[in-house]
């Protein structure tokens, strides 16, 4: 392992707390990461990490190599990305939401792929909100409001949590015209955790008794276009049934501010020429999308 990587290694350490997750970032075995971090104090003559209950945690001695550390690494992917008369080339590493992943996402990875044929992407689907730092990844895709405050990000669309409902239900049942009508109703509804199954609206929390539980949207719209119920899923994921008439969205006025659909990256130090190009290229595409256009509902 050369120096560089050797710092790169370190960096990783620092930030993720954790050889294993520094090596799934680094894309090498745990042990080189133990390797490098051991050889590296060595080399300096002084201990750079302490270990907590929980995280490895850098010494004030490892605090200062670090920020030194990821100027030079931050420099040198500078360097190499730059390289090339302005070429854009390397791996950049994209998760997203498993069903928005699958529409939207794919298809802006294809374009960027033949727009820049030097680069390569892996992306990765995944309902969870996948740490970027731990998993060693560029970009994320995230529908909904930002709990990490490290991250930056850019809006590309907004999306909402709507109801649906098949004609034929609504004929055989009536349609709901305020949410305490949904009591009344058979519903189709998602895993939860632990406790009353309920859809809040505002203040307002209807307790439901729902005949089908299932985990997966595709399913539920099956089962909410073939007459089973109501079923409450993410704009975007009904769009084509809204529009060809298979469902009725239901209850707008009622529904909760749309949510933010954003690309998230680390911080601007982070960001060689590969990602800020996928960035640019995923948000031109994304924010034409129409189903990412949602306005708020009505009073």
């Amino acid at each position: 392992m050369d120096r560089l990587e050797e710092l790169a290694f370190f960096v990783a350490v620092v930030e993720t707390g954790s050889l294993a997750a520094a090596a799934r970032r680094m894309n090498r075995s745990p042990a080189a990461a133990t390797r490098a971090l051991a050889g590296l104090e060595a080399r300096v003559g002084t201990r750079l990490v302490a270990r907590t209950t929980r995280r490895l945690a850098p010494t004030p001695a490892g605090l200062a190599l670090a920020e030194q550390a990821r100027g030079l690494v931050a420099g040198y992917e500078s360097a190499i990305s730059g390289a090339g008369e302005g070429t854009v080339r390397g791996l950049v590493r994209v998760t997203a939401p498993v069903q928005f992943g699958r529409r939207h996402v794919a298809p802006v990875v294809s374009a960027f792929l033949d727009a820049f044929p030097e680069t390569q992407i892996e992306l990765r689907l995944a309902d969870r909100n996948v740490d970027l730092v731990e998993e060693g990844l560029d970009v994320a895709v995230r529908i909904g409001l930002l709990a990490e405050s490290r991250l930056v990000s850019r809006k590309v669309g907004q999306v909402s949590r709507i109801l649906v409902a098949s004609p034929a239900y609504l004929a055989a049942r009536g349609t709901p015209v305020r949410p305490a009508d949904l009591a009344a109703h058979e519903t189709i509804q998602g895993l939860v955790r632990p406790g009353p199954r309920e859809w809040q609206f505002g203040r307002t929390r209807v307790r439901l008794a729902p005949r089908l539980i299932v985990n997966d949207v595709e399913a539920a719209l099956g089962a909410a276009r073939a007459g089973r119920g109501i079923a409450r899923v993410l704009s975007y994921q009904a769009a084509e049934d809204l529009a060809e008439g298979r469902l009725i969205r239901l209850l707008g006025p009622y529904e909760p501010p749309p949510l933010p659909v954003q690309i998230v990256t680390q911080g601007a130090e982070y960001r060689p020429a590969r990602v800020v190009a996928f960035l640019d290229h995923a948000a031109g595409m994304l924010r034409s999308l129409p189903v990412l256009n949602e306005r708020s509902p009505s009073p």
